[in-house]
């Protein structure tokens, strides 16, 4: 049984995602098609040496306990506290989306605008980015899912709403986890993300005790909503440093698909608002400094400082020994493909 309506899949399908079981998804992120056309990449390859257009963007499950304001994927998301539907097997769900995902690049082939040597790096995919949509973590089989990513030597990028404590608990490893925190308190956090779960806060507030005892490289996300989210730093500095990530993005919210219901383009930060903002946020984390930004995307990256700039990741390091602490798999310089 498939976690989606015959609508929502129906919507999904024709957004250009396509559908991997009862409970995965990819679609083909504009950055990766950016990357092979020569325009650059997204600011996960000038932060941390992600080769855009040797990555996948997925997901293992559909379902989320939120209903963000700020998210452009709207009802074809479903909402749900627990899991239902079928459990698909983790090498079947890997095998289902990287055929899909290349089968998307198809149309690549023969356009004059790609760079050949790009494309065929393309097949060979190196990266997967659990963020499509819905909360990958909630999937039963997921540390099985990641133990077949890496032994593909494909790397990890998981982002979490920290509504899944216990799932995220479970968690051994990824090579970079993500934290979103999308609200300085438990008013503003209720307005924003529209939680499913009534200890919606806590729950928050366990999550970011558990990221903070993880080995791997760790990241607390603020969406910056303006006029909406951007209040009340001490609130923000108090959840930081329960965290205690090793790197931190502030990133504008942008107007675009099912947020627009629900927000304004007022809401929507230039970069130099968000540039503001950090700068004002940076003030009250000694310990975290400036390490790059990626203007299209309107994010800066903070970084610890007791990482001496080593925002790169080391990928055959990694690879070796994925126990490996976060500072032993990071490098300075970015990683050769």
């Amino acid at each position: 049984m498939s976690q989606l309506s015959e609508v929502q899949q129906k919507q999904l399908e024709k957004q250009q995602y396509r559908l991997v079981g009862s409970h995965s998804a990819v679609k083909v992120c504009g950055w990766t098609k950016s990357m092979l056309r020569n325009k650059g990449g997204c600011y996960k390859f000038k932060f941390y040496g992600i080769r855009s257009h040797q990555c996948m963007q997925m997901t293992s499950s559909m379902y989320c306990a939120n209903r963000c304001s700020f998210c452009w994927r709207g009802e074809k998301a479903p909402v749900s506290k627990e899991w239902y539907g079928d459990i698909d097997n983790p090498v079947d769900i890997i095998s289902g989306s990287k055929d899909a995902h290349l089968s998307l690049l198809e149309g690549f082939h023969g356009n004059k605008e790609v760079n050949t040597k790009l494309l065929d790096q393309m097949k060979d995919i190196k990266h997967v980015a659990l963020s499509l949509t819905g909360e990958p973590i909630t999937y039963s089989k997921f540390n099985e899912l990641v133990d077949e990513f890496h032994k593909r030597g494909i790397s990890t990028f998981l982002v979490t709403n920290a509504q899944f404590p216990e799932a995220l608990d479970n968690l051994k490893t990824v090579t970079q986890l993500y934290v979103s925190v999308d609200a300085p308190n438990k008013l503003i956090l209720k307005d924003v993300d529209k939680p499913l779960f009534p200890d919606y806060y806590e729950r928050l507030q366990k999550s970011l005790e558990i990221l903070s005892k993880k080995k791997c490289r760790t990241c607390i996300r603020l969406t910056v909503i303006r006029g909406l989210n951007d209040t009340d730093l001490q609130g923000y500095k108090q959840l930081i440093e329960k965290g205690n990530p090793d790197f931190i993005e502030v990133k504008g919210y942008m107007f675009v698909g099912e947020s627009t219901k629900h927000l304004v383009r007022e809401n929507m930060p230039e970069h130099e608002y968000v540039q503001e903002f950090a700068n004002k946020i940076l003030e009250y984390l000694p310990d975290y400094e400036i390490v790059s930004e990626h203007v299209p995307s309107r994010v800066l990256c903070f970084i610890k400082k007791s990482f001496n700039k080593k925002q790169y990741i080391d990928f055959h390091k990694y690879f070796e020994n994925p126990d490996l602490d976060a500072i032993e798999y990071s490098s300075e310089k970015m990683c050769p493909n």
